[in-house]
């Protein structure tokens, strides 16, 4: 047993290497790529791309109704809050519905009900979710100058459970951004 114990011991640290190495990775400024096009109707039938808001920051969030993660975030007003709190700094926040089980009826009732006053764009073939990778609801995405300088989480508490110390992602990228640095934490692993 114990010849053994420092040979699997060995055999583990490349992978403990490799995750020690993605993890540093989330906290580097990484190479912004371009942010694909978006050109969507939102709940009310107005349109809306990604070019009218190029001179903004744009916070993109995927979103669905029947997702529990949503609904929470949406009872907290944490994207509201963030568009008050930012909106006269040139922050744009936008919601993206790609669920093909929601159409613009239900995604406006749900706004209604939680009070969401900010756009949501129904991406009805799904291809600009496509195009983003987005993976969960909700997804978020931080676009400046055309370039996605974040993708991933809200924040750092996925179960909604802490009382405090909560880091919003979302709202660290937009503080670096507005104080001309770069954002340092460039991706995340989103929940949903």
């Amino acid at each position: 047993m114990r010849r053994f114990l420092p040979l699997a011991l060995l055999a583990a640290a490349p992978l403990v290497v490799a995750v020690a190495g993605a993890w540093a990775q989330d906290a580097k400024p990484a190479e912004a790529k371009a942010a694909p096009a978006i050109a969507l109707k939102d709940t009310e039938g107005k349109d809306h791309t990604l070019e009218q808001y190029k001179d903004k920051i744009v916070v993109l969030e995927w979103t669905e109704p029947g997702c529990p993660y949503i609904v929470r975030h949406a009872k907290a007003q944490t994207l509201k809050k963030l568009q008050a709190d930012y909106g006269a700094k040139g922050v744009v926040v936008l919601g993206i519905c790609t669920s093909r089980f929601t159409d613009a009826a239900a995604m406006k009732a749900f706004c209604g009900e939680h009070k969401i006053d900010y756009p949501v764009l129904m991406d009805t073939t799904g291809a600009v979710g496509r195009a983003y990778g987005a993976s969960n609801t909700p997804h978020m995405f931080v676009v400046h100058k055309g370039k996605i300088v974040y993708a991933g989480a809200i924040d750092d508490d996925a179960k909604g459970s802490k009382k405090e110390g909560v880091v919003n992602y979302v709202r660290s990228a937009i503080d670096e951004i507005i104080a001309g640095k770069p954002v340092t934490t460039a991706s995340t692993k989103p929940y949903g």
